[in-house]
């Protein structure tokens, strides 16, 4: 099986800012700092599965890609808001 390697490079390099993206979510001062890095992570995490579909030349991974970007964003929005207005009404 032939690897390819600026693939494996690329996955590395999300998997390392994925962890620094956790200890600023464990790490952050105020409440929007883990708000923010929690988006970052979720962010991270559509390029790495983008990626692995790449890798394992398997396209359903980026619908897989797509609809956890679309929850991730909706999932942000909510969580700002429950914060700011104590409700999501």
């Amino acid at each position: 099986m032939e690897t390819d390697i600026p693939a494996v490079i690329a996955g590395s390099a999300i998997l390392v800012s994925i962890f620094l993206v956790l200890l600023r979510a464990f790490q952050g001062p105020t409440t929007y700092d883990r708000i923010l890095a929690t988006n970052a992570m979720g962010t991270k995490a559509v390029l790495f599965v983008a990626l692995l579909g790449f890798i394992t030349k398997r396209p359903e991974f980026l619908d897989i890609a797509l609809l956890y970007a679309i929850l991730n964003f909706v999932a942000t929005i909510a969580i700002l808001k429950l914060v700011k207005y104590r409700r999501l009404s």
